[in-house]
């Protein structure tokens, strides 16, 4: 049963632009690193996997060496810093239309300069077909992988890898796009290949899975079919005319049986009761349009009751589609979901991804890197360099719209090591990191892009300022500004581009494109500066806290933890304001905190715990530098350890915006343990920990983790928001 309903408006794949718009060097990107290539050639598309190596900036920061010298200056910095290049792996992937086949092997034979195989790894059909075209361009040798294990390894892969892969189809709701959350586990699940014909597969583990059945009607059908019907050849043009069409002029509906809906078996009157069903008595021609949805509905109906079957007989609840002939083309997917709740009655999940043409390209990349353990590491998708899922409605984004249908791109960044849940999270299937859903939420949306918006300005300043020597900084600011910019305008129109938008994939992308850019850490002079300053300050604040009583103290702990994120430490006002008077800056920050209760109060529950026995070990999360992690953070941790309990105190891998890295910790906690007994004991006998999160976000994400919990030493922990102060996790 296929559910009639309006015609749908446009397809992700329509009207394909015949001519390469892109230039051919920001398609297929750092070719001249290039170490190995996979490709996956279908019937209309290719796809091309390569691995690479990107050299880029990063800030590094190191103590000054101290030892010709008797004292430190007191206008010197708490630490240098020093810009040096770097190496990191890349992964490419780049889908373009056959056509082009030639004209792409001959660029990335032009382009080829330092790959260190011999071999391209080459799935599909077209790997037979065309193989000897790639070693005459290439001078590679094509190794044949197996399609369906190409497939399975492709699938695992991104879901694995970007946590914002895989979505529901809602027709009619705002937005149509729903995600799924992070999963630990995906296994096991229920593969639905569409191809030309349809293959199914149960996947159980990593490496074990299992072909149950198939189908000879997909999308070749489709394709064969519709070219017979509307003497259209382009399947891409096939999708566009059944998007214009209204199948109900072709198919026989119940309604047209019955008069209405069919009571007794619960038939709703617009379910379609024969594909094609008018054709044979109706005596008018029908039109390109209403034939090619009609068929796009019969084939996609049976393909979601044939996938559903086959779920339910293996018990399996959620069922995933590969393949390009979805190519997240709304009729499609809309029909699938439809035939899968009604057969199933709402217990089985159709879901789709958002980058369901690779699969076979990534698969055959792991295949030919097996050597290199690609599965050992984790990968992080590049929003600047990916393109983003696209709307459904091509008059919402006429600038993504301009951009030819032609190249598609993805790419990921290797992390410098794995990354897990928190071991200690008590549900991680139910854990979101985000307060909120920008898709969702369109005046929230409307009010965080506009604020990143009319913050560019200052963000490429800050970036301009941070690397003072380059004659080229202004140059690749302006460009940063309109990368980000073409970001924030397609995230306008289309939010759910990436997966599900959050301030924290806002920051993110900005990251990423200050990254591309070679602007590593625009507000790394800032936090010299701030750090410095707030250092000088340390060992007053803590004088003062000594001659508090007991309680008094407690809570002029807790309130310096707060005080911290009163006011952006970074911004211009309040660094002249503790330049001049730093403990002014503090203590009119305390002022600044509304009195209690606080929104959320718990703090005499803390303090009456805090009266009984120490807490084994506390795990912090710190957020800004300066201020905030010298002045709040390092006295209350200095509190905990005096009481007995172990710190691990967590910053981030690498910078974004003025949050302290761990790098930055090290010296800092260096500093501090020179000034403080209690600190540097503490350091010493390894009962303070400092570690990174695994993050270089502003937001805190404990599905990416790469601190020292393993086995631990904390056992009791909730799910916790992403949220821009310290947060803290104790062991009771």
């Amino acid at each position: 049963m296929a559910e009639c309903g309006a015609s749908g408006s446009g397809s992700s794949g329509d009207s394909l632009d015949k001519s390469i718009t892109l230039p051919p060097d920001e398609i297929f990107r750092n070719l001249e690193n290039a170490k190995r290539f996979a490709i996956d050639i279908g019937g209309s598309l290719t796809k091309l996997a390569y691995y690479s190596t990107v050299q880029h900036k990063v800030a590094k920061v190191r103590s000054f060496d101290h030892s010709d010298k008797d004292t430190e200056q007191d206008h010197e910095p708490p630490y240098e810093i020093s810009v040096q290049e770097e190496v990191t792996a890349r992964l490419h992937f780049v889908k373009f239309e056959n056509t082009y086949i030639e004209a792409c092997l001959d660029f990335i034979k032009d382009h080829l300069v330092n790959t260190e195989t011999k071999v391209i790894q080459a799935t599909g059909g077209g790997a037979y077909k065309f193989k000897d075209l790639i070693e005459e361009k290439l001078q590679l040798k094509v190794d044949k992988e197996d399609v369906m294990t190409c497939l399975i390894k492709g699938c695992n892969f991104v879901l694995k890898n970007i946590p914002q892969e895989a979505f529901v189809y809602q027709k009619g709701s705002n937005p149509e796009f729903r995600f799924q959350t992070h999963q630990p586990s995906v296994f096991p699940y229920l593969l639905v290949s569409v191809g030309s014909g349809v293959s199914i597969v149960k996947v159980e583990t990593e490496d074990r899975f299992e072909w149950i059945g198939g189908s000879s009607i997909g999308g070749g059908t489709f394709w064969g079919l519709g070219a017979l019907l509307t003497k259209t050849k382009s399947f891409d043009e096939l999708l566009h005319l059944a998007s214009r069409g209204q199948h109900a002029n072709v198919d026989m509906l119940v309604q047209d049986i019955y008069g209405g809906a069919h009571q007794t078996l619960g038939l709703s009157g617009n379910l379609i009761a024969s594909s094609f069903g008018k054709s044979a008595t109706a005596d008018t021609e029908f039109s390109k349009e209403d034939m090619a949805k009609s068929l796009l509905h019969m084939i996609s109906n049976d393909i979601g009751q044939l996938a559903c079957l086959y779920a339910k007989l293996h018990c399996l609840d959620r069922v995933y589609f590969g393949g390009f002939f979805i190519r997240g083309h709304p009729v499609t997917m809309r029909t699938i979901t439809y035939s899968i709740n009604f057969f199933s009655k709402g217990e089985v999940q159709a879901l789709f991804l958002r980058h369901e043409g690779y699969l076979g390209a990534i698969g055959a990349f792991l295949k030919g890197a097996e050597q290199d353990n690609p599965n050992q590491y984790s990968w992080e998708e590049n929003y600047a360099g990916s393109s983003g899922l696209m709307s459904s409605s091509p008059e919402l984004c006429p600038t993504q719209r301009a951009r030819s249908g032609t190249f598609d791109l993805l790419e990921m960044d290797r992390l410098e090591r794995p990354l897990v849940n928190l071991p200690l999270l008590l549900d991680p299937s139910s854990y979101v990191p985000d307060t909120v859903d920008l898709t969702d939420d369109a005046l929230a949306r409307k009010y965080w892009l506009t604020c990143f918006e009319e913050a560019l300005d200052g963000v490429v300043k800050r970036a301009v300022a941070s690397q003072p020597g380059s004659v080229d900084a202004a140059e690749r600011a302006e460009k940063f500004r309109q990368k980000y910019w073409d970001k924030l305008q397609t995230l306008r129109y289309q939010p759910f581009a990436y997966g599900t938008l959050t301030v924290r994939s806002l920051l993110d992308t900005r990251e990423h494109c200050l990254n591309e850019f070679n602007f590593p850490d625009p507000y790394s002079k800032v936090k010299q500066k701030d750090n410095g300053v707030a250092l000088k300050c340390f060992q007053r604040v803590i004088h003062s806290l000594d001659a508090l009583g007991w309680e008094e103290r407690q809570l002029a702990l807790v309130k310096g933890l707060l005080a911290g994120n009163v006011f952006d430490w970074g911004a211009k006002a309040v660094s002249d304001v503790l330049e001049s008077d730093p403990q002014f800056g503090f203590e009119e920050a305390k002022r600044k905190l509304q009195e209690r209760p606080w929104l959320v109060d718990s703090y005499s529950n803390w303090l009456q715990r805090l009266k009984g026995p120490p807490h084994k070990c506390a795990l912090i999360f710190a957020d800004n530098s300066g201020v905030d992690v010298i002045l709040g953070v390092f006295p209350f941790v200095r509190e905990l350890l005096s009481r007995g309990t172990e710190v691990i105190l967590a910053c981030n891998s690498g910078p974004a915006l003025n949050d302290v890295t761990y790098s930055e910790s090290l010296i800092v906690a260096e500093r501090i343990a020179a000034m403080d007994p209690v600190v540097r004991s503490a350091l010493r006998e390894e009962r303070l920990l400092l570690t990174r999160t695994g993050s270089s976000s502003p937001c805190l994400d404990l599905r990416t983790w790469s601190g020292p919990c393993e086995g631990g030493h904390i056992w009791a922990l909730g799910p916790l928001a992403s949220q821009s102060v310290p947060e803290l996790i104790l062991q009771c």
